[in-house]
């Protein structure tokens, strides 16, 4: 049976282990970036390994960045009192988008998972404590995924917060907007009942 040549059967394996891309979608991409010809493979090719060469952790919140400081935590119009806690930097640039919060971020790195062997001494837990204690922070925002995961990693944090002296809350959780209730599932529609807010003028 013929088989792909050996390098485009080495880009297509390369390809399929990236998240989200399956077999099929492998191979249209294969076969795209060979068609594509050699200026476009080596403009990605460099653009991958400039992405390591430059772009760091951010030594404040975890965020990456080409500088030491991510352009978050050198902002002076950022409330300096608000961290968003968040697992990854993925879903700080969510936040971001939504343009709503002002304040800082705090990214863990991961998530709690005793069946991936993640504890807590796996996350950026300690240098969390350590800015809240070093910044005054009044307020803590867990915006941590709503999976099992996500759920266990904001419940410890939680309870490791608790005493503090400050105020911890959740991103609320329910129904997106323009969805029809009977199509919610139960655990979504019970979150939207538990985080609902009061109707005001």
């Amino acid at each position: 049976m013929l088989s792909y040549a050996e390098p485009i059967r080495e880009l297509i394996e390369q390809l399929e282990a990236l998240p989200g891309i399956g077999p099929k979608s492998a191979q249209r991409l294969a076969f795209h970036l060979l068609a594509a010809g050699p200026e476009r493979a080596e403009r990605l090719a460099r653009a991958l390994v400039d992405v390591h060469r430059r772009i760091r952790r951010c030594e404040e919140c975890g965020n990456w960045s080409v500088e030491a400081l991510c352009p978050v935590c050198v902002a002076d119009d950022r409330e300096r009192d608000a961290i968003c806690v968040v697992a990854d930097a993925k879903d700080l640039m969510a936040l971001e988008r939504a343009g709503e919060y002002r304040g800082l971020y705090h990214v863990l790195d991961g998530l709690l998972s005793p069946v991936e062997g993640v504890g807590p001494g796996d996350l950026r837990i300690t240098e969390l404590l350590e800015r809240i204690d070093r910044l005054g922070v009044s307020e803590v925002i867990l915006a941590t995924p709503p999976t099992v995961e996500g759920d266990a990693t904001a419940e410890f944090l939680r309870e490791v917060l608790g005493g503090r002296g400050m105020r911890v809350t959740r991103l609320a959780l329910g129904l997106p907007v323009g969805a029809d209730l009977d199509y919610a599932d139960q655990v979504t529609v019970a979150r939207a009942l538990r985080g609902r807010t009061e109707m005001t003028e």
